[in-house]
C-alpha cells in the first residue's frame, strides 16, 4: 500500500532526550510534509504533555513504545495511548496472539482509534543476534512469521525492514500497512541500522510509511531535507 501524494509518507523520528529539542525540530517542519515519531527516551523524559503539544500543532504522532507485556497490561497501555490522540501505536508481535488480541480490542473500544502496528524483527538485529536469543531461521523468516500473526490478530500492519517489504506486500495484500525504518537517503550514513534502503527503493518495493531520523533531524535545514526526500520519491 503506497500512500497518496496528499498524505505524507515520511515519519520523522524525534530521537531527542528533551521536549525542548523535540519541539524545536517540530517548529522547523510541517504536518503537511511529515508525521512525527516519539520513542522511549523522549516519552520517558517528556511524558504525555509533549504528545498533546505535538497533536495540538496538527501533527500525526506515532507513539513508538513497542508494548510487550501480559495482555491486560498491554491493553490498558494501548487504551491510555489512544486517549492521547496519537495516530499510531505499536506492540511487539512476539507477545503472542492473546496479547495482540487484547491490544486490538482495547483500541477498538476507544473513542479515538489509532492505527495498531506490530513490531517484527528490529532492523538493528542481524542473523547472529537472532541465533543468540534462540530464534530459528533467518531474519526474513522471523519477520514473515510475526507479520502473518499480526494480520491474523487484526492489526493494521507491521514495522519491518524495507528488505522484507516486497515479500510481505505479496503475502499480506495491498491494504496491510508496512512501516519501514532503516531508511537512509542516498549518500547518508547507515548508522546502527543493518538492513537499510533508500526512500525511493522502499516505496517502490511497497512500503506504506518511511521512518527517517538523523538525515532529517540533524540536517542544517530539516525542511530542505524533507523536500529532498519528496523529490527523490517523485
Amino acid at each position: 500500500m503506497n500512500t497518496t501524494s496528499s498524505e505524507p509518507c515520511v515519519i520523522v523520528a524525534l530521537d531527542f532526550p528533551t521536549a525542548d529539542e523535540a519541539l524545536a525540530l517540530a517548529s522547523r517542519v510541517s504536518p503537511t510534509l511529515c508525521r512525527l515519531k516519539v520513542g522511549k527516551e523522549l516519552f520517558t523524559s517528556a511524558g504525555p504533555a509533549l504528545i498533546e503539544a505535538l497533536v495540538s500543532q496538527g501533527f500525526d504522532v506515532f507513539l513508538d513504545l513497542k508494548y510487550h507485556d501480559i495482555p491486560t497490561t498491554v491493553a490498558k497501555a494501548c487504551k491510555a495511548a489512544a486517549q492521547l490522540g496519537v495516530w499510531m501505536i505499536n506492540v511487539h508481535a512476539s507477545g503472542g496472539p492473546r496479547m495482540l488480541d487484547a491490544a486490538r480490542n482495547a483500541i477498538d473500544s476507544s473513542q479515538h482509534r489509532p492505527l495498531l502496528i506490530g513490531v517484527t524483527v528490529l532492523t538493528s538485529m542481524a542473523q547472529e543476534d537472532l541465533e543468540a536469543i534462540g530464534v530459528i531461521g533467518t531474519p526474513e523468516q522471523a519477520v514473515t512469521r510475526l507479520a502473518l500473526l499480526a494480520k491474523r490478530s487484526g492489526l493494521d500492519g507491521v514495522v519491518c525492514s524495507p528488505l522484507e517489504v516486497t515479500r510481505l506486500r505479496a503475502e499480506l495484500g495491498k491494504d496491510f500497512l508496512l512501516v519501514t525504518p532503516g531508511i537512509r537517503p542516498a549518500g547518508t550514513d547507515a548508522g546502527d541500522q543493518k538492513r537499510i534502503m533508500t526512500p525511493a527503493m522502499a516505496m517502490a518495493a511497497g512500503s506504506s510509511y518511511l521512518v527517517i531520523g538523523r538525515p532529517i533531524t540533524q540536517a542544517p535545514d530539516p525542511i530542505v531535507a524533507l523536500q529532498a526526500v519528496a523529490a527523490e520519491l517523485a
